[in-house]
């Protein structure tokens, strides 16, 4: 592509947050930053000067930050960062006070709520000491099964006022998923909902919550949020109370933050699960603070009265990382349940209706709409919206195209990678430089993001290993990982000292990124390596598929290309659209990505955050167990994949 999809006008360029920082950073440390791509080396060469000021920049709460910056820096697991220091997560995301909206909250067509900076702080306050007489102090750990509504926010700030540790997961998730997680971090306090709204049908999940809290002992307290049903009947549920009964003898006031160490476990979030037991991801107070300033205020040019939405569940890290918008002073727009009810419009309403300077979402979303033919712009006004962010998956080209053309023209589309091991991203956006197509703009700053060969060797062209070669404020530490062997195991085994994500990339020509895929995932056809992305790109332009997924099946002492499509409804796949499909690969990919069978299914199995689950697919193909179907959003989808016929021969 000769030119950008999107180039940020010098006003926008010249009040970004990021060009200030830039300056600030320039000034301070006397140091020649003529844009960001400077800024961004700066902070990775030089990352005790540069954290010292984002910290200066953002004027982030602390009792202390202490003498010391970076210990063991060279060390990865290892680094210490900002050891001496002292500080509260929630005092920094409840530090805006006044009648400002603070969340704003739709359930479906059920359900609108709004609350003010004042009274989130007065329902955190309550919880909190409903919580201190429970016992619930520093060192525990407190649950929600619960939707994403403003009882998870108020919880979650409630628990870590106290440097209680939080954790959460969607009423979606069964019971053997929930326990899969509680079970392993042992909660005193499980806050949840008695039910929730998802495609205008209202479910109970009352026994679930029993099931669940039955078989965890540590659980001394389950508190009901009431949602779908505002009176239940709790009675059969152990130790169940009303959060307005369990606060009712609480008087709102001054909260009085405890203040913990910058490493001090603050959430416990979870690998997907779908290879096993999901990992307890364990992340720190302000290492999360940190990366959430880089990445709200810089990535996303965050400022003070701003509108901010992603699309998440509780059990996504979108989640965490939409929470850490109040710290900046912006208003939270949460929404919980299906983002097609009553019709593909209803976000699009949403963020017409709430004035959204900031909409996040999925690629699968955006792509879902680009299929269903959604032409927002036509039927919306989006005078305040600034930025369209995306993750969870590879954005494609295509999807690029239909923000373009049909959301926005003047916008600025952040296309992010990362994951929940680390809360945040390895690359992403950046407002003041222009936004080419299929191309994730930037390395994060504090990353020190690059692209490795198989033998290690830094990759200025050409696919790899996407890798991070310095510490970050978020290298997390596994729960009950003495030693870190099982961290070091996932992330530093393939390169020592150097963080290996799992995903197969490229730098492009103007500094960016692409994303092919996972590496773990990569097919190898006679030895070549290539990303799943590059085949689901060119397959999904197709009108008659709605989606695919792409994996390597062992055969004749190789491996060879497998696509499951799943069809617009009333098509079968024959052989003149299996030609279509394999010549759309042909042609634009290689003769190597074209796939040796392609087989139609209903449905595709992903996990409960909605990235498709190409390992659980490519195990049943191949025989082998799936040691944790309970991860799975739709376990149900792997017979389709199992002793298919078509792939016998």
């Amino acid at each position: 592509m000769t030119s950008p999809l999107w180039i940020p006008s010098e006003d926008r360029i010249s009040n970004a947050n990021i060009t200030t920082l830039r300056r600030a950073v320039a000034d301070r440390w006397s140091v020649d930053l003529p844009d960001s791509l400077a800024l961004w080396r700066f902070s990775i060469n030089e990352r005790e000067k540069f954290w010292t000021s984002v910290i200066d920049f953002s004027d982030l709460k602390a009792e202390t930050w202490g003498e010391r910056v970076l210990v063991d820096g060279d060390k990865m697991p290892g680094a210490q960062w900002f050891p001496d220091a002292k500080l509260n997560f929630a005092e920094n995301l409840l530090r805006h006070r006044g009648d400002q909206e603070a969340l704003v909250f739709r359930g479906e067509d059920q359900v609108e709520r709004r609350m003010t900076r004042d009274e989130l702080y007065d329902a955190v306050s309550t919880l909190a000491q409903a919580l201190k007489a429970e016992g619930v102090g520093v060192g525990d750990r407190v649950g929600a099964y619960i939707a994403n509504m403003p009882e998870a926010i108020i919880g979650m700030l409630a628990a870590t006022s106290l440097g209680a540790t939080w954790s959460s997961c969607s009423p979606d998730f069964g019971v053997d998923g929930v326990l899969d997680r509680f079970g392993q971090i042992e909660p005193k306090v499980v806050i949840a909902v008695e039910g929730y709204f998802y495609n205008g049908k209202t479910l109970d999940i009352r026994d679930k919550v029993t099931a669940i809290v039955s078989q965890i002992p540590s659980v001394k307290r389950v508190v009901i949020v009431p949602y779908a049903d505002v009176t239940p009947d709790i009675s059969d549920i152990p130790n169940a109370v009303t959060l307005s009964d369990y606060t009712s003898t609480f008087t709102p006031g001054e909260i009085s933050f405890a203040q913990v160490p910058f490493d001090h476990p603050l959430y416990i979030l979870y690998s997907s699960g779908t290879t096993g037991k999901p990992k307890c991801i364990v992340h720190g107070t302000g290492g999360m603070l940190l990366k959430h300033v880089v990445e709200h205020m810089m990535s996303a040019d965050v400022k003070e009265g701003d509108r901010i939405f992603w699309f998440t569940t509780c059990g996504w890290m979108m989640w965490n990382w939409l929470a850490s918008s109040l710290a900046f002073g912006a208003t939270v727009l949460l929404y919980d349940g299906s983002p097609f009810y009553p019709d593909g419009n209803v976000i699009y309403d949403y963020a017409e209706a709430e004035g959204m300077t900031l909409f996040g979402t999925s690629a699968k979303f955006i792509d879902a709409c680009n299929k269903a033919g959604l032409k927002p712009a036509k039927t919306h006004q989006f005078p305040a919206l600034r930025c369209l962010g995306s993750t969870g998956s590879t954005l494609t080209p295509e999807g690029f195209d239909f923000v373009y053309e049909n959301v926005k023209k003047d916008i600025h589309l952040q296309s992010m990678s990362g994951g929940t091991d680390i809360a945040g991203c390895f690359c992403g956006g950046d407002p003041t430089q222009p936004v080419w197509r299929g191309e994730i703009q930037a390395p994060t700053l504090g990353m020190a993001t690059d692209v490795f060969d198989p033998d290690g060797n830094s990759m200025p062209s050409g696919k790899g290993e996407l890798v991070c070669t310095k510490a970050f404020p978020t290298v997390p530490v596994f729960l009950n990982d003495p030693g870190n062997e099982r961290l070091t195991d996932a992330y530093f085994a393939r390169f020592s000292n150097v963080w290996t994500h799992g995903d197969f990339v490229e730098w492009t020509e103007h500094g960016g990124m692409i994303i092919h895929g996972r590496s773990d995932a990569t097919l190898n056809p006679g030895g070549v390596r290539i990303g799943t992305a590059e085949i689901y790109r060119q397959v999904e332009k197709l009108d008659e598929v709605m989606e695919t997924i792409v994996i390597g099946q062992e055969w004749d002492n190789d491996v060879r290309v497998v696509l499951f499509a799943i069809l617009r409804d009333g098509l079968s796949l024959d052989d003149d659209l299996t030609t279509k499909i394999k010549k759309q690969i042909r042609d634009n990919c290689t003769p190597r990505h074209v796939p040796a069978r392609i087989v139609q299914v209903s449905d595709i199995p992903r996990t409960k955050s909605g990235k498709i689950t190409e390992l659980a697919v490519r195990d049943i193909v191949h025989g082998r167990d799936i040691k944790n179907q309970e991860a799975l959003a739709n376990p149900e989808a792997l017979a389709e994949f199992s002793n298919r016929v078509e792939l016998s021969a």
